[in-house]
């Protein structure tokens, strides 16, 4: 699997919505990941875009028949080992789970249930190389993020680790950390692909800047008409309104009016 396009939008839990993913798509991203869902959480999940399915798993449970179920509506399949988050912590999943023969068992599974690409998503950790004997023997490619599990999104990201990573590889290497419109030909230059994430919050247009596209440009009346599309609720499309004002005229007034409003109708009429 070859994606024409290089450059891709990041998983990130609350920001990777149906109507995000979508709008970035529109923008010139050709590859979207989804947010983190469980094989054991019976929530349905909208995937019309055809994103890339990002599970977190810390046993085979569930896996083959989540994956049965939702296969035809992905492009890909993503098992993530970095998330840092307190509630990865908490139920020892992402960068939690260390348990190598755990790790090897779930992608070994994901790979007998799909014929579509498979990737899985790491952090820089002592056991990061171990990971990828493994993911090279299941996974179509791997995704790194240089920081540490303690670092979190702080402090920088270690290029000489990622770079030193991507010679030892032998799948290709999607690179996230730091990824922006001025930098990422830079990170092609080390990298197969790269993965924009905390960049493109509230700033679907970034992908514009990297593909070149003339005819887009940010508007939060078009997420919203996605939004009502696909009945976002309430609670999320407030979340993306406060992130769609950040650079805007008097964002910071805005912003504060937002914590205040109490349904779309408000939100449409302040923004």
């Amino acid at each position: 699997m070859k994606p024409s396009q290089k450059v891709f939008l990041a998983p990130m839990e609350e920001v990777n919505d149906i109507a995000f993913r979508l709008l970035c798509k529109k923008a010139g991203c050709e590859l979207a990941w989804t947010g983190l869902s469980s094989p054991l959480n019976p929530k349905e999940l909208d995937l019309q875009d055809k994103p890339v399915l990002q599970i977190f798993a810390k046993s085979t449970k569930g896996i083959k028949a989540f994956m049965k179920k939702y296969d035809k509506k992905v492009y890909a399949w993503d098992f993530n080992l970095g998330c840092p988050a307190k509630l990865a912590k908490k139920h020892g999943f992402g960068s939690y789970l260390e348990d190598l023969e755990v790790i090897e068992k779930i992608l070994k599974i994901m790979r007998g249930s799909t014929k579509k690409p498979l990737f899985v998503k790491i952090r820089k950790s002592s056991l990061a190389y171990e990971v990828l004997k493994i993911a090279e023997k299941y996974c179509d490619m791997i995704g790194i993020h240089p920081r540490t599990r303690a670092q979190g999104y702080s402090g920088e990201p270690d290029l000489k680790w990622a770079k030193e990573f991507k010679k030892q590889a032998k799948i290709p290497v999607i690179y996230s950390g730091n990824v922006n419109e001025k930098n990422y030909k830079s990170f092609l230059k080390e990298f197969d692909y790269v993965m924009v994430g905390r960049e493109a919050i509230g700033r679907p247009e970034i992908f514009a800047k990297i593909s070149g596209s003339k005819h887009f440009e940010r508007s939060f009346k078009d997420y919203l008409k996605l939004a009502k599309k696909y009945n976002l609720p309430f609670k999320q499309i407030k979340f993306q309104a406060m992130q769609f004002t950040k650079g805007q005229r008097n964002s910071r007034k805005l912003r504060e009016k937002l914590i205040y409003v109490k349904t779309v109708e408000e939100i449409e009429s302040l923004l």
